[in-house]
């Protein structure tokens, strides 16, 4: 039987899948690669122009496309070469870093070193790390054979050092309390250091007075960069809790970095022989491995982490912002070409007199600490692309974000320092925004 010429067709039987597929696959790479370049054009802080160049009507012009990617010129610029500096303001800023890279020297003395170990209750010390050490050990045989233990020894024994620094040993400093009766007391400016506190380290002095009235009492609080003058005075903010926390897992043969950050804040890194990687470790806060502390957890945004070791330098701010969109501030204090001349030159320096074998056993650790730094960019772009959903691919955009639940993992607020300062600095966390008065912060 024949059907009528105007009745409707039945549906294909078969869809074309490949087809299909390969639309979707384009649909996506379209949502990716736009949003993609609009990021890197919002960053590159270079101003479009206000009207279209002239066009050669004489020569046939491309035809417009919908939804087209911006071009790819926001990527000229991307440095390849390291390049010495050239400006004022690069010169400056290398002269500050290689200022800075002077630090970890300072603890290289091996007889203060072990007048330090004096200090730390060594028996104490070992006898958690055993027991922690046994008790990772114990957890990985427990899920298999071959599996390995979180930390090894040596972790274990800095985690208690740790501890036991945070704890019982150094204690934090917003403003010195009154000697005469034990009020607190209002900070009123700088003094100039007495020859004394100047020859113990201390470039300048903070000067306090007494809340109470009748009494009226002066104060002062030298600002001391010596790590072995801090063994005495165990007091401090972030600058001196690092330097002699430092110090110290340097006495305990453990070797180190003195992270400097140029919003305010310095912390530690330790390197982990068993998971032969560097670890994050900030003694003011008692925190073990939590890189992502500062932006996820305090809501800072950050430009510069710059660690500094007796074995050179490395730009490292890479494992502390996850997600630059969010946390990332502009680094306009040299081009990066130039801060790769500036790293690239402090290394060089420090391994100038090393035997060839130590310098290649730390090149091969520069190679894996890369590959490290460049996956966190590749899990960044991972974890966005998690974030869409199927319809955004469909529709050829995106809509609101899933909550990231490793970011709630870090919501932690700032634990050192009384409460009021903590929220002058906006590092209260839980979500609280980052209100920096940059008027009303302590020198570190």
């Amino acid at each position: 039987m024949e059907h009528s010429q105007g009745a409707p067709r039945a549906p294909a039987a078969n869809v074309d899948t490949d087809q299909l597929a390969h639309e979707m696959t384009e649909r996506f790479r379209q949502v990716l690669s736009t949003r993609r370049m609009n990021d890197l054009t919002l960053r590159s802080g270079q101003s479009r122009p206000s009207s279209p160049a002239p066009r050669d009507f004489g020569t046939p012009q491309p035809p417009l496309l919908q939804n087209a990617p911006p071009s790819y010129s926001s990527l000229r610029n991307i440095p390849l070469i390291p390049q010495p500096p050239s400006d004022a303001r690069s010169i400056r800023f290398k002269n500050m870093l290689t200022s800075l890279s002077n630090m970890p020297l300072r603890w290289e003395n091996p007889g203060l070193l072990d007048e330090a170990l004096t200090a730390v209750p060594l028996e104490q010390i070992y006898n958690e790390a055993e027991e922690e050490s046994q008790i990772l050990q114990a957890e990985a045989e427990s899920l298999g054979s071959g599996k390995k233990a979180a930390w090894g020894y040596q972790d274990c024994v800095i985690r208690a050092l740790m501890r036991w620094f945070k704890r019982s040993f150094f204690s934090w400093v917003n403003n010195p309390a009154c000697t005469r009766c034990f009020s607190p007391t209002i900070g009123i400016g700088m003094a100039a250091p007495l020859p004394d506190e100047q020859a113990r380290g201390a470039n300048q002095v903070e000067l306090y007075k007494c809340s109470v009235e009748h009494c009226g009492t002066y104060e002062r609080y030298p600002r001391y960069n010596d790590a072995f003058v801090l063994l005495q005075t165990r007091r401090g903010r972030c600058g001196e809790w690092a330097n002699c926390f430092t110090m110290l897992c340097r006495a305990l043969g453990t070797r180190v970095r003195w992270v400097w950050n140029a919003e305010d804040h310095v912390w530690t890194e330790v390197y982990s022989a068993h998971r032969k990687r560097w670890v994050h470790v900030d003694v003011c806060e008692e925190a073990w491995d939590k890189p992502r502390l500062y932006t996820e957890g305090w809501g800072k945004k950050l430009s510069y982490c710059i660690a500094f070791s007796v074995d050179g330098a490395m730009d490292v701010t890479r494992r502390y912002i996850r997600d630059p969109a969010k946390y990332s501030l502009e680094r306009n204090r040299a081009p990066e070409a130039v801060l790769l001349h500036i790293l690239d030159e402090i290394r060089a320096a420090r391994r100038n007199n090393m035997e060839k074998k130590e310098k290649f056993t730390l090149e091969g650790e520069d190679m894996r600490e890369d590959r490290e730094l460049r996956s966190y960019v590749i899990s960044s772009i991972a974890q966005q692309v998690s974030k869409l959903d199927a319809e955004d691919i469909a529709n050829g955009r995106q809509s609101s974000p899933r909550p990231d639940p490793d970011t709630q993992k870090a919501l932690e607020g700032r634990t050192s320092g009384n409460a009021q300062w903590i929220r002058s600095r906006g590092e209260g966390g839980r979500g609280t925004p980052n209100q920096q008065d940059p008027h009303n912060q302590h020198p570190r």
